[in-house]
């Protein structure tokens, strides 16, 4: 097998997720060279020191995008995301969906034999959240396109609960969210995310064509109340907050908490994704790690 067989091109590469793939790829035996708008930055000099090959480069830029993708197997590609104006200043919504058409572009103009897209849970959904419509947006030109494709769809991340959301804080003791008791909020860990993008380029005849809804736990409030309180050593106690004061501080924020609330959304079948994927964390598992006690 030759070199360019084994090697991935990440672009995002010193994002969350990114970093996430980075990171798997490299314990696995794989070739990385990561995409990053500095090369000087410190994210993208802790990756070149863990073995990848570090590219400087703007997702807006095909030139590069396509001299990046020189040689490469498969491409795995997360933009930054527009949440709102007041949360994500630099990111205006349409740069999102620019940005991820331009790279799968890329892909396709390449000859890329497989492109892992990190999209988002529930991304077909008709929900009116301009996250979830500019993923669904990209997932639809990247089928246009024929490109052979991954789309993974995680859920929301576990390390938000490090530094929450509005709607959703944690603060005195108190769990304070906009999603109600009864609701479960699926989660997932950045790691894990990191982990299926690799098991999708180990196995691309299982995954391509493929949207994958992926998750490692399920809980409500309550219960993500309660195993904060067993991982910190304190108590922690679920207050909801009324979703409608939401509707004119934020109104993004607000239709995601009320599809949350309301919408049939889609489950996901966490056993089977534990078959594919072992190691995969539930929220106990991940708070462990963190050693948030004393």
């Amino acid at each position: 097998m030759s070199t360019g067989d084994k090697t991935v091109l990440v672009v995002g590469a010193t994002g969350q997720q990114g970093g996430a793939t980075v990171a798997h790829l490299l314990k696995r035996g794989w070739s990385v060279r990561a995409f990053t708008r500095s090369a000087a930055s410190a994210a993208a000099r802790r990756l070149a020191e863990a073995g990848a090959e570090v590219v400087e480069g703007d997702m807006g830029d095909r030139a590069a995008l396509a001299a990046a993708m020189r040689g490469v197997r498969g491409v795995f590609s997360v933009q930054p995301t527009f949440v709102t104006p007041e949360l994500t200043p630099d990111i205006r919504a349409e740069d999102e969906v620019r940005w991820g058409e331009n790279v799968a572009g890329a892909a396709k103009d390449a000859g890329v034999r497989h492109l892992v897209y990190a999209s988002a849970f529930n991304a077909e959904r008709a929900t009116g959240i301009p996250t979830l419509e500019n993923k669904w947006a990209i997932e639809q030109r990247i089928r246009e396109l024929g490109v052979p494709a991954t789309m993974l769809r995680p859920v929301s991340f576990m390390e938000n609960y490090l530094a929450m959301m509005p709607g959703q804080s944690a603060r005195d003791g108190e769990l304070v969210s906009a999603v109600r008791a009864d609701v479960s909020q699926p989660l997932i860990a950045l790691e894990d995310i990191g982990a299926f993008a690799a098991l999708a380029f180990e196995d691309p005849d299982a995954y391509t064509g493929e949207a994958l809804e992926i998750a490692g736990d399920s809980l409500t409030p309550p219960q993500i109340a309660a195993a904060l309180s067993r991982a910190a050593g304190r108590e922690f106690r679920h207050v909801e907050m009324p979703l409608e004061p939401l509707r004119d501080q934020n109104p993004v924020l607000y239709r995601a908490y009320k599809a949350m609330n309301e919408l049939d959304l889609t489950e996901v079948d966490i056993p089977a994704l534990r078959k594919i994927h072992p190691g995969l964390l539930t929220f106990e598992d991940w708070l462990a790690k963190q050693r948030l006690a004393g």
